[in-house]
């Protein structure tokens, strides 16, 4: 065990150059005096590990140092192939991932290559949504080089219903449940932008200012903690089962508490959150009669007007003449009486 954890520390030190004990204790999941004596023992074998003090200090590898990587075991091949590039989404990315697998299943030994093959047939991943809308991640590509190259970068962002232009300095990029992120510093400070909504994107031959000790992970955790906790809109239906087990599965609409059962009707009450009353009045027009709005009042009366605005629409439309559909007289058959049909066949 102390033999990997050794290794990895010293694949992390080639991979980021200089750590800090807090660092790798933290990326190894081991305390700070244990990261002390894995690097007394590292150098005691051998190693040119060394430590920098200061405030800009850490543990660093001798420069021109390195370490070749041993095999894959059996686990990390299977976490690899397991991943699947076409989670990436964009073909471009998804092709470039492809061939870096294909060489790496061209340098394995033969018994592990049929092994990886044979891994590989276990897992199929559909990018694409249930109504065939998947992200639109065409400029992702532009993006990651502006990250990866410190440029500045130019796009127009789709928000609500207008276009806005913006000017960034690209920090790092977040991918979450296929959808990616783009954190970026503004003149209004930090800013995250979702890259499906980015048209015209194009990288500035201008440097991007990057803060002092940015830390991507960190700074994501805090802003997605920040958005559960901001307050959002409430709003009290009774529904029927049926209609509030959907809302409860709906993930933009988040239940609060317990709904209690209605008397003789089979419908619950419900308190649920929404991110404003325009969502909450889409999902009470949207179920019809099957959902009643309880509370706020105002949210109820909107409702109600809505609703009866569109009747009165609907019933002019059936008032108009070009709504009617001219009606045919009955055919009589000759020698039948007035309101009198034939019996067929005689």
């Amino acid at each position: 065990m102390r033999a990997d954890r050794l290794l990895s520390t010293l694949l992390l030190l080639q991979g980021h150059r200089r750590l800090t004990g807090r660092e790798l204790a933290n990326r190894l999941e081991v305390s700070a005096r244990t990261v002390h004596r894995d690097m007394e023992a590292l150098s005691a074998a051998g190693v040119p590990v060394y430590a920098l003090r200061g405030a800009r200090g850490g543990w660093q590898l001798d420069e021109g140092w390195r370490t070749r990587v041993p095999g894959l075991d059996d686990a990390e091949l299977r976490a690899l192939l397991m991943a699947q590039p076409r989670v990436l989404g964009d073909p471009r990315l998804v092709r470039a991932a492809e061939r870096a697998i294909d060489k790496l299943m061209a340098a394995l030994p033969a018994t592990l290559r049929e092994q990886a093959a044979s891994i590989r047939k276990r897992l199929h991943v559909d990018t694409a949504g249930w109504n065939g809308a998947p992200e639109n991640l065409a400029m992702l590509p532009v993006v990651q080089d502006a990250v990866a190259r410190d440029r500045k970068l130019f796009f127009r962002y789709v928000k609500e219903r207008e276009r806005v232009e913006r000017t960034v300095d690209p920090l790092g990029l977040v991918a979450k449940s296929g959808t990616w992120y783009l954190v970026a510093g503004t003149p209004a400070g930090l800013r995250t932008y979702r890259v499906s909504r980015m048209e015209d994107a194009r990288i500035l031959e201008r440097a991007s200012e990057r803060p002092k000790e940015f830390d991507l992970a960190a700074y994501w955790k805090s802003s997605t903690e920040e958005l559960r906790s901001r307050p959002r809109y409430q709003a009290t239906f009774r529904m029927e089962e049926g209609v509030a087990e959907e809302l409860r599965r709906w993930r933009n609409a988040s239940p609060t508490g317990e709904g209690h059962r209605s008397p003789g009707r089979g419908w619950v009450t419900l308190r649920v959150q929404f991110d404003d009353e325009d969502q909450a009045c889409f999902v009470a027009l949207g179920f019809g009669p099957r959902a009643e709005v309880i509370e706020p009042k105002t949210l109820r009366d909107r409702v109600a007007a809505d609703l009866k605005a569109a009747g009165e629409r609907y019933r002019s439309l059936n008032r108009s003449p070009a709504s009617r559909t001219p009606r045919r007289a009955p055919t009589r058959s000759r020698g039948a009486r007035p309101g009198v049909e034939r019996a067929a066949g005689k």
